[in-house]
């Protein structure tokens, strides 16, 4: 059975936890990023994307180029992705004044659009006769595709189409390129494939269809592409050289890899395009290849926060059950790309397992890339930090003990805020007549079907989802989480009739029906399969879709010697005002200290009372260690 998301438009958040997180993203998180991208952010990094647009659009009319370009190669693709921030924020509260913002960075990208719909600051400010000749490396293609995804977006918000216009001339001349003229070729860093089925979705034009087809199907065909291209010319961007055909999926035709390998974002941006063409073409072995991909994924490298990539190596997947915590790189990007892969999976099959990865990504590390204040930012999730050694030894340096208010390469922040603003469409879509709940959002909607209801729910934190039927009948399918050991329902205040199927409750309603839908609010220790050799004898701690962490501001500053009783009691603690959120109180111990590195004294188990927070809430509260994973005893 075939998922489509529900409009941007169709959902309207109520009061609750994910309102709160839109309207952090619309009052802090959008503005402040809208200065970072204007420089005018005191303290973070310089970004100069608004001043490259000004510089592109002086070369195009002849001009000197000010003072040129400045940034990484896809810096434009942060503008791409503040905009769909943007739109998905419009969408859920009008305001003339980011509107107004909003146009106007529009007209300044459509100013430095070249003639022949050719669009990229970084070629026509620096390198105009490279163009296209490092696909490998350039991110023509990629930076192109995300302004689809925002034109696409935008247009839905607003209803304006200037940008989808000029989307429609650069993916007209890409088409040129790439079909007509028949350049052989495909993107080093997948994206414009999920973005050019956004552009179909949005205007019916199956060039866009066919030509995502196109970079899908030769992606891999010949495994040597990238590798000629790099012989040919004489320059480079990154260095790279095009040998390493598993650091950006090409080492084999998409339809028969079977490991998720290499780059993380690249990889479950390229999973996503093809579930994505699946789904609108029903090409069955396209979806069994994407099936065999998400397995390898969520089965065998995948964290219990949902992060994936283990390695600051290529930002990249390893091996089977290669999950270290304290070197753990999981991309804040790369969760925000598997909660994309997961909702195309479910375009093709309404089942609950891609909505669980779903909620684990998004309440876990997707949440932990962003500050409590919406300022900050992290771009690698580990689950364990040491300060002295997270962000300094050099094989940690990755692992920041804090998040920085931005970085050089700002991929991360803006996909906070565009997966954030946009989560009812992640939340409910539509499976023929049967109308479907995937994730946990107070709000109303409306899945253009007939069917309206109102969404009332503290989840993460409160474990009761009431639904409201406003107007219309039909089938209503709840997803029942796989970590809920207790599930019951009531229509209308009496026990209701449902059947389960695939990880979903079914129930008929009607107007005027309340269904109301209690879930299991016990905390409970998670273990790992003992081929994760980091977490052997270890456990960590869950409540509902949170994973839960040791932080040492709540444990006298030491997590290391910290254990968990097999037997540990969980309970509700104290309100931690500074996090605004409840902590969880669980027996355990704690293991004297030795004076001596070594010794042959047995450590002293100590009966401690631990406390633990949210995943997601860490490093809010100045330096100090972190641990997910606590040894049992």
């Amino acid at each position: 059975m075939n998922c489509t998301p529900i409009r941007i438009k169709d959902f309207t958040p109520s009061d609750g936890f994910i309102s709160d997180l839109q309207h952090l993203i619309r009052q802090e998180v959008i503005p402040y990023q809208y200065a970072v991208l204007c420089d005018k952010a005191e303290g973070a990094e310089k970004s100069h994307v608004v001043k490259n647009f000004e510089n592109c659009a002086k070369v195009l009319r002849g001009e000197d180029a000010g003072d040129g370009f400045y940034g990484m190669v896809f810096q434009d693709s942060d503008a791409a992705k503040w905009l769909e921030a943007a739109a998905y924020s419009l969408a859920l509260f009008p305001d003339e004044e980011l509107e107004k913002r909003a146009n106007e960075l529009i007209e300044l990208i459509a100013s430095a659009q070249d003639r022949d719909g050719y669009l990229n600051t970084y070629f026509t400010i620096k390198d105009k006769d490279k163009r296209w000749t490092d696909l490998l490396e350039g991110h023509e293609l990629y930076c192109a595709g995300h302004f689809m995804e925002a034109a696409a977006a935008y247009y839905e918000a607003t209803g304006k189409d200037t940008l989808l216009k000029v989307m429609e001339q650069c993916a007209e001349h890409i088409y040129n390129r790439f079909i007509t003229e028949k350049n052989e070729g495909y993107p080093g860093h997948p994206e414009v494939e999920l973005a050019l089925l956004k552009m179909y979705g949005s205007t019916g034009e199956k060039k866009y269809l066919e030509l995502a087809q196109h970079f899908i199907d030769s992606r891999g065909s010949d495994g040597n592409f990238f590798k000629r291209e790099a012989e040919r010319r004489d320059w480079t961007v990154w260095g790279s050289n095009g040998d390493d055909g598993y650091y950006q999926q090409s080492y084999a035709p998409v339809r028969e890899q079977r490991d998720a390998v290499g780059h993380a974002v690249r990889a479950v941006y390229l999973y996503t395009g093809m579930a994505g063409a699946a789904a609108v073409t029903g090409d069955k072995e396209l979806f069994e290849a994407c099936r065999g991909l998400w397995k390898s994924i969520t089965e065998r490298r995948m964290y219990v926060t949902g992060g994936i990539g283990s390695t600051c190596i290529g930002e990249a997947f390893t091996a089977d059950y290669d999950l270290p915590n304290d070197t753990a790189y999981a991309e804040t990007c790369a969760s925000c790309g598997l909660m994309f892969f997961a909702r195309a999976m479910l375009e093709n099959d309404l089942n609950g397992e891609y909505a669980d990865v779903m909620e684990r990504a998004f309440y876990n590390t997707v949440l932990a890339g962003m500050s409590l204040d919406g300022k900050r930012f992290f771009y690698v999730n580990p689950l364990e930090v040491i300060p002295g050694i997270s962000g300094t030894a050099a094989t940690h340096l990755h692992a920041k003990p804090q998040r920085p208010e931005w970085f050089a390469c700002a991929c991360c922040p803006p996909n906070v805020a565009r997966t954030v603003s946009s989560l009812g469409t992640y939340a409910y879509g539509t499976a023929g007549d049967t109308c479907c709940c995937h994730l946990f959002a107070a709000g109303e909607v409306n899945f253009g079907n007939g069917l309206k209801l109102r969404c009332t729910t503290e989840f993460p934190y409160g474990f009761t989802i009431k639904y409201e039927v406003l107007s219309g009948s039909g089938k209503l399918a709840v997803r029942v989480p796989s970590w809920n050991e207790s599930f019951s329902a009531t229509m209308d205040g009496e026990a209701a009739q449902y059947r389960v199927e695939n990880g979903y409750a079914f129930f008929d309603v009607k107007g005027g029906s309340v269904l109301e839908i209690t879930l299991d609010d016990t905390p409970r220790l998670v273990y790992c399969s003992s081929k994760v050799s980091e977490n052997t004898g270890c456990a960590a701690v869950m409540r509902g879709a949170l994973v839960y962490c040791f932080e040492g501001a709540d444990n006298n500053g030491d997590v290391l010697s910290l254990m968990l009783d097999d037997n540990s009691k969980i309970e509700i603690g104290e309100h931690i005002d500074e996090l605004g959120v409840q902590s969880l109180k669980i027996s355990g111990f704690r293991m004297t200290p030795s004076a001596s590195l070594y010794t042959s004294k047995k450590p002293e188990a100590v009966p401690e009372t631990l406390t633990a927070i949210p995943y997601y809430t860490w490093g809010n509260r100045g330096e100090n260690q972190m641990r997910v994973w606590l040894p049992t005893r």
